[in-house]
């Protein structure tokens, strides 16, 4: 199976191409601010350079967040546009899905979710128990378990790699179904909505 994965909920925009665990091409590139610049001309370059016709393409796998706002809009409206003009499945899952699939005991993920807050959540064996929330600076320093940086974890891993393994196994489990809602995982507010909800209360 060939799967095209890309994350662009993290500062890092990346994309991956596997042929079920093998790994045959991918690309990490700075996103903030142009990920609609270069999400496209980087899924191109990427199926150039393998000699891949899009056609080709089995299933493709994109993180639904929580991380940039747009950034997250972005992805699910380009892969998804692909998977619809090609006639092939979407599998969508949360980034931190996509992170904790390569860590096979229990962990935290967590990542700076600005405004001296942190998104959190919690897996088992690449599982989810503990959907994505907000935590304080305070309750980041109680976490307990395995705990796992999102920024440090871009520092040496592809993201949309892990989205792509993790998407595999959905499929082999026959459980692509569970995976088609590609709402964004927000979390929280965008910063305009939370200025309207102000206007609005005041």
């Amino acid at each position: 199976m060939l799967i095209l994965a890309a994350d662009t909920s993290l500062p890092l925009l990346s994309v991956a191409l596997l042929r079920d665990e093998t790994l045959l091409g991918a690309l990490a590139i700075e996103g903030k601010g142009s990920r609609n610049e270069k999400l496209l001309p980087s899924v191109d370059w990427l199926l150039t350079e393998s000699g891949t016709p899009r056609e080709s393409i089995d299933l493709f796998a994109i993180t639904r967040g929580p991380g940039s706002f747009t950034g997250v809009r972005i992805g699910l409206a380009t892969l998804q546009g692909l998977a619809l003009v090609l006639g092939k499945p979407v599998c969508a899952m949360s980034t931190h899905e996509a992170i904790a699939s390569e860590f096979p005991q229990h962990v935290v993920i967590v990542d700076d979710a600005g405004r001296g807050e942190f998104y959190v959540s919690e897996f088992e064996g690449g599982r989810e128990t503990r959907a994505p929330h907000l935590a304080t600076a305070a309750e980041r320093s109680h976490l307990h378990g395995h705990v796992v940086s999102v920024s440090a974890y871009l520092q040496r891993h592809n993201v949309a790699a892990g989205c792509g393994r993790r998407a595999l196994e959905v499929h082999r489990a026959g459980l692509l179904e569970r995976y088609r809602d590609a709402t964004p995982i927000y979390v929280r507010l965008a910063e305009a909505e939370v200025k309207l909800q102000q206007k609005r209360d005041a």
